[in-house]
């Protein structure tokens, strides 16, 4: 069954899922390696200049390393095809003469691409690397490197820059005790580098940073005061499912989703500069979280905890302080009325809405659309019409001289434009907004077609909610193999790629024409959405619901 209430605890702290890098796009299965699989390339070039449009690489010097282990090198002087400048010269000590018969950089760079694959580039100050393998790779035809990079220098500045005056090649590999000591010389550059980013990566694993997707994000963080508290994500899975937010009193503060609980989670602390999250995340102490086998299951999941917690800190989905509903009255001469509790009255029920004047707008769509009775005495008590009937726009029995025969007709139309007929309130309203437009009358028409959108969302969310009811249970499948099951229109459970489909023993007949609460009718909003994608498929339902689907006629109604 499902269970909004299992949710697994991560221990208290005491003190968009895929990552895209901009030299191209990792799949989320390679952003997840652990870093200890990941193959990092650590490279230094030299160059004769700081430009890469007006200067050449003069030297290219790599190491690569998997598991810790190293299990390449790469180093090679490359003849710039020009003068290398003086300054340059003293910088580096690489002389012309050094590089004379040395290759040109298109002979050199197809073997250096190859050595470097598809690992992770890392580089101290890796952008201007880059650049200028970037360049030289477009102008002889190889396009732009797709891989990951990781800058030392920025991963540095997120760990260590308190404890270091600058954070210069040369200054961290003496803070880390290199063995090697940078000389802007390419090869010797490279591997200092490569020492300090493993001393780094040591660094980060008490911040949590065990994959490659925390890397990427810890070197891109700005960081905050309540930083430190991203130890909290450590045991967080990279899963669907839903998380809460606590305080140190136990209060839920927030409620999200994602389909990748640790990825989503820690990106709230990597550069969010939003008032409101620093807020959040000065007042966060605790984390909890389930996971869900779909994500259907986990926006569902969301909505309920929204419900029944409240959160402070979210703003979308949170429920609603006062519930309306439009209702025709069960009365002899029955009219329109904005009710705040639903009765078994005998009364027909549009809604719920959030909001008065989405109700009033409703309402007055429905008056725009019928002469349904507008006057609220009883009848027979006024000498003459009310101002509506005596404009003609309404039939009211207030003076008596209406007989409850001539009124049906308009209990009828409401009935069935409440029903499977939503057109019949529809098209009266399209074509009025049509007759103010071709009057030039603007402000009119657009008044009209505010009325009309208000009006036709809430006759398709009644038909949706209705046929959901009737439909008893629904048994759906996704292309991935996973799916749901539900009952009169709620979610009861849901299962995984691989897993058995959920078969319920009896089927349950929802009876509610309307939503009882504003959430409930969000949720029916959401699993409609669900049921209407491509690539969910019914495996199993009552008749009753195939064939409130779609109809031709309602789909022409409400523009489905």
């Amino acid at each position: 069954m499902f269970d909004v209430g299992c949710l697994i605890p991560m221990p208290s702290n005491q003190q968009s899922n895929k990552q895209v890098d901009k030299q191209g796009q990792q799949s989320l299965d390679d952003l997840s390696t652990p870093l200890w699989e990941v193959t990092y390339c650590v490279l230094d070039l030299e160059t004769t200049g700081g430009s890469a449009a007006s200067c050449e690489i003069t030297e290219i010097g790599a190491v690569k390393y998997r598991g810790g282990e190293l299990i390449g090198t790469f180093q090679t002087l490359v003849n710039p095809g020009a003068v290398i400048p003086p300054t340059i010269t003293i910088l580096t000590g690489i002389t012309h003469a050094m590089v004379i018969d040395a290759p040109r950089i298109d002979e050199a760079l197809p073997t250096f691409l190859e050595f470097i694959g598809d690992a992770v580039i890392v580089g101290h100050n890796v952008r201007f690397d880059m650049s200028f393998l970037n360049a030289a790779s477009e102008r002889l035809g190889y396009g732009r490197l797709a891989n990951t990079t990781v800058d030392t220098a920025a991963l540095a500045r997120r760990l260590v820059r308190p404890d270091v005056r600058n954070l210069k090649l040369r200054t961290l590999a003496a803070h880390f005790r290199s063995p090697i000591t940078p000389n802007h010389r390419a090869l010797a550059d490279a591997q200092a580098t490569a020492h300090v980013m493993f001393s780094l990566l040591e660094q980060s694993g008490s911040l949590g940073t065990t994959h490659l997707d925390d890397l990427l994000l810890l070197c891109s963080a700005k960081g905050g005061a309540n930083y430190a508290k991203i130890e909290l994500t450590e045991d967080l899975p990279r899963r669907p499912g839903v998380y809460l937010f606590r305080n140190r009193d136990g209060e839920v503060i927030y409620v999200g989703k994602a389909k990748n609980l640790r990825s989503r989670v820690r990106q709230y602390f990597h550069g969010d500069t939003r008032r409101t999250i620093a807020s959040m995340l000065r007042d966060l102490e605790t984390i909890e979280y389930r996971i869900c086998p779909t994500e259907l299951e986990a926006e569902i999941t969301e909505l309920r905890l929204i419900g029944a917690h409240r959160p402070r800190y979210n703003r979308r989905g949170r429920p609603a302080k006062s519930t309306y509903w439009v209702k025709l009255t069960p009365e002899k001469f029955p009219r329109l009325s904005i009710a705040r509790t639903l009765k078994d009255d005998g009364g027909l029920y549009l809604g719920p809405f959030k909001h008065r004047k989405r109700a009033q707008l409703v309402v007055a769509a429905i008056w725009d659309a019928t002469p349904v009775r507008r006057c609220t005495g009883p009848p027979g008590k006024r000498r003459a019409p009310c101002a509506p009937a005596q404009l003609g726009r309404a039939l009211c029995p207030c003076d008596g001289s209406l007989a409850a025969d001539e009124y049906l007709p308009v209990v009828e139309l409401i009935t069935a434009g409440f029903g499977d007929q939503p057109a019949l309130l529809l098209t009266p309203l399209a074509e009025r907004v049509a007759d103010c437009v071709a009057q030039l009358r603007y402000e009119d028409a657009a008044r009209l077609r505010d009325r009309y959108e208000g009006l036709r969302a809430s006759l398709i969310d009644r038909i949706r909610w209705q046929a959901l009811q009737d439909a008893g249970w629904v048994s759906a499948e996704l292309s991935d193999g996973s799916g749901f099951c539900l009952s009169s229109g709620r979610l009861i459970g849901s299962w995984g790629p691989g897993e058995l489909p959920l078969r319920p023993d009896h089927a349950s007949i929802g009876s509610g024409q309307v939503p009882e609460t504003a959430e409930a009718a969000a949720e029916a909003r959401l699993i409609w959405r669900w049921l209407a994608r491509d690539d969910v498929a019914i495996l199993d339902t009552a008749d009753a619901f195939l064939g409130a689907v779609t109809p031709p006629e309602l789909a022409e109604a409400v523009g489905w």
